[in-house]
């Protein structure tokens, strides 16, 4: 199984210096990956409440975000090995062809490293602010992956669709072939059927593991309805973990606890046959400085 970890790419921690120096520690430990999220905005009054704090409040790290890609990109400068993925990126707040252009850039320039994990977005403000609408996002989703699988695979490229629309067109290619492995962070059926139909493997975030078991159950079942093999879904699984002096209680957010509890997690996850876990601290006390990143870093290897 594949251990990976989260980057210092927002809150009072991110910069220049903290990235460079979590990403060449995690290379140097052995860890295979690095990884980023994507948020642009702190709302001040949020409209859409965060799922994974009991009071919906937002955590400290989605303030001043640095951009996922650029982040990646600098990340990849420093390092000469280790894999760059997205966890996850917003499909509604970007355009697919400029984006693809955006993907490959980093995959080219960082060796063919990229992971590219895509999602729809939760919080209304972000919608407001992208001028996005809410409603029709599994077309959207649907079109957006065909542009991109479009773009890497096929010369020339042309697509034609409801939402998007791709000219005959000539593009540079991602180094890796067919294309870099595409994640889908899907919680709705629709959302994991189509993980099943099209993505090389689901990234869940906050589900207990046996919500895991079952999601994972439903997307293998659309995989095998698609005629795809199940087998080929990986389950690539963030850990915001939130490490605890004292143990928590049995209503704990999974991975939040004492190094027991949270050792506990990682290895009922490993039992669900992950191919991957990676560990963030960004959303905890750990992750409000560059030291705290680099001592879970240290402290989390032989847990994962």
């Amino acid at each position: 199984m594949r251990r990976g970890f989260g980057l210092p790419q927002g809150g009072r921690a991110a910069g220049p210096d903290a990235v460079a120096r979590v990403a060449r520690r995690a290379e140097e430990l052995g860890y295979d990956s690095l990884w980023v999220f994507d948020r642009f905005l702190f709302p001040v009054a949020p409209q859409t409440p965060y799922l994974a704090t009991p009071d919906g409040a937002y955590p400290e790290a989605f303030k001043g975000v640095l951009d996922p890609l650029d982040t990646l990109l600098w990340a990849a400068a420093h390092t000469r090995t280790i894999k760059l993925g997205t966890s996850v990126l917003d499909m509604p707040f970007y355009n697919p062809v400029l984006l693809a252009r955006q993907l490959t850039t980093v995959d080219v320039l960082s060796g063919g490293r990229l992971r590219v994990g895509l999602g729809l977005g939760w919080s209304k403000d972000e919608f407001d602010a992208a001028g996005r609408s809410m409603k029709g996002l599994g077309k959207l989703a649907d079109e957006f992956i065909a542009v991109l699988l479009a773009i890497w695979t096929t010369d020339p490229s042309e697509f034609h669709g409801e939402v998007y629309e791709l000219p005959r067109s000539v593009f540079r290619k991602p180094v890796q072939k067919p294309h870099p492995p595409l994640y889908l962070g899907a919680f709705s059926p629709g959302a994991l059927a189509r993980t099943g139909r099209v993505a090389d493997g689901w990234n869940p975030v906050f589900l207990p593991v046996d919500a895991m078991r079952q999601m994972m159950e439903t997307v293998r079942g659309a995989a095998r309805k698609a005629g795809r093999d199940p087998g080929e879904i990986e389950l690539v699984v963030r850990a915001n973990v939130n490490e605890t002096a004292q143990p928590l209680g049995s209503d704990r957010p999974v991975f939040h606890g004492s190094r027991d509890q949270i050792a506990a997690d990682l290895a009922a996850t490993r039992e669900l046959g992950a191919a991957e876990i990676f560990v963030d601290p960004s959303f905890s006390r750990a992750g409000e400085s560059v030291d705290g990143f680099l001592s879970t870093l240290e402290s989390m290897r032989e847990l994962i």
